[in-house]
């Protein structure tokens, strides 16, 4: 093995096994439709302890992107690498990459306390409990929960699981001031343990909560040292900031 090949996999083993880091790499992205490229190229690095905040205008790419990731939607090229090693199938990515998609995953007929009791380990049901948030809805129907407790729930329940990355596409959508901030609470708090992917509309919180920025733009990505590189680029006007 080349020198410098032997030392970047020396590093990345150390960080697993001494720092109790976990990485996610998305390399070599390619995605067209209808003969249009959306993704070209796309490369993106997440490590756990980090939220990636994933920023662009509508129709940019970045819920395709996502989706990808996650490996429900087919791209035409693409390698995932997790801790170094190439995940090929979907399956594969389903124990290590949870993602929260636009719309709702919990069925309206369920109770709060069954989509808990359905969803999270045993022996993480006290400490999920330990959320006066989430007492208070313990005993409601999941059809009558607005659409900002609902959110916060399904947050929640993905970050309590095992995977070690989560995908969250427009969390914030239709939610009010209050709600945003009490959903940032709970996102960075989990973050620690978690390598999270943020994207949605509303980027002044995503800018907000995110330890790196990465604005994609006409299929690419750019990864950005400062938030004012988002006006350099065009995405966001002066004083918008």
């Amino acid at each position: 093995m080349h020198f410098l090949g032997f030392l970047s996999h020396y590093l990345l083993i150390y960080s697993f096994i001494i720092l109790n880091k976990h990485v996610l790499e998305i390399d070599s992205v390619q995605k067209k439709f209808d003969y249009k490229s959306v993704l070209s190229d796309v490369y993106l690095k997440c490590e756990t302890g980090e939220i990636i905040g994933l920023l662009g205008r509508n129709g940019s790419g970045k819920s395709t992107l996502l989706k990808i990731i996650f490996g429900i939607l087919d791209s035409d090229f693409k390698f995932v690498r997790i801790d170094g090693v190439i995940k090929n199938r979907t399956s594969d990515l389903f124990t290590d990459i949870s993602y929260l998609s636009q719309d709702n995953f919990i069925p309206n007929s369920f109770s709060v306390k069954k989509a808990i009791d359905l969803s999270i380990d045993k022996n993480k049901t006290e400490e999920f409990y330990q959320d006066d948030f989430i007492n208070s809805l313990r005993d409601k129907k999941i059809n009558h929960l607005s659409g900002g407790e609902l959110r916060y729930l399904e947050i929640k329940l993905i970050l309590f699981n095992p995977s070690k990355f989560i995908l969250l596409d427009e969390p914030y959508n239709g939610l009010s001031p209050i709600m945003i901030e009490k959903i940032n609470q709970l996102i960075v708090q989990n973050s620690n343990k978690k390598g999270i992917i943020i994207t949605d509309h509303n980027y002044e919180n995503v800018i907000k909560i995110s330890s790196k920025l990465i604005l994609l733009k006409e299929g690419k990505v750019f990864h950005l040292k400062e938030k004012n590189e988002l006006i350099d680029k065009g995405y966001l006007r002066e004083g918008l900031i």
